[in-house]
This record gives structure tokens, sequence and C-alpha cells, in this order.
């Protein structure tokens, strides 16, 4: 699952499930404004209760704020892999 954490959706094997999940977050992190019910429908439909995607959309909404912040303040985080230079 190497591919999981550069490109999820070049990854091999995942589960119909986490697709839908991994698409979910990557929506909502990269065109907020255009998420609808369908979206919420599609999560649903891959046996996501509601409470699940509630928790879902706190993860990615929180951490979009830390990144953004993180970001903004040109701070260097462990592990990553050096977007800032000096």
């Amino acid at each position: 699952m190497e591919d999981l954490s550069t490109d999820f959706t070049k990854a091999q094997g995942l589960e119909p499930r986490d697709r839908a999940l991994l698409d979910y977050a990557a929506r909502l992190v990269k065109e907020p404004w255009s998420m609808s019910f369908d979206d919420i429908d599609r999560l649903r439909q891959n046996g996501f209760a509601d409470r699940a995607i509630l928790e879902a959309n706190l993860v990615v909404g929180y951490m979009s704020f830390v990144n953004r912040l993180a970001q903004g303040l040109g701070v260097e985080l462990e592990g990553y892999f050096g977007q800032f230079t000096r």
C-alpha cells in the first residue's frame, strides 16, 4: 500500500468502502464548496453511519485547519518533506 501515502487514487487493493471515505476526504480538502448531500449518501451506501461521517468530517476539517496554520507561519513539521526552504 505504498501508493496510499503518495496518491491514494493509484493504491491497489483498497476496499470500496475505504476508497469512498478517501474520495470524500480528498474532495472536502480540495473543494469544500462543492460538497453536497450526494457525498453523504455515497458514504451511507458504503456502510458509514452518520456518526462516522461526522467524525470523518471533523478530522478532515481539523487537520485542514492545523495545516493552514502551520503553512501560514512557515512551520517546519517533523517528517514534512519541506515545502518551505530557507
